[in-house]
């Protein structure tokens, strides 16, 4: 996938903004350059950045790539998520606490 972004992609940037009916989205976008307070994830050739205002509402998160019979998509396994909407669009985070 990391290919397929282009010629000087650094990275997938992963992020989260407010929308959605349970309150915020989950947010994915090819980056050009690593930001200088990204946090940054290296595994198996693929790079994430991660949005430092989003920090706080993925620690402990996990992202999975996941191709079923009907779909394709990135998964997230988030301990800090409280609910979700019903079309699973939107979810509704905390932010983690110290423990």
């Amino acid at each position: 996938m990391m290919a397929s972004g282009g010629a000087g992609v650094a990275g997938l940037r992963v992020g989260i903004k407010k929308g959605g009916c349970a309150g915020m989205e989950y947010t994915m976008e090819w980056a050009a350059a690593q930001a200088p307070f990204d946090e940054v994830v290296e595994q198996n050739g693929a790079k994430v950045l991660i949005d430092p205002k989003a920090v706080m509402y993925l620690l402990g998160s996990e992202m999975d790539y996941r191709t079923e019979k009907l779909s394709s998509q990135f998964v997230f396994n988030n301990p800090n998520q409280t609910s979700a909407c019903g079309c699973g669009e939107s979810v509704n985070l905390a932010p983690a606490t110290a423990g």
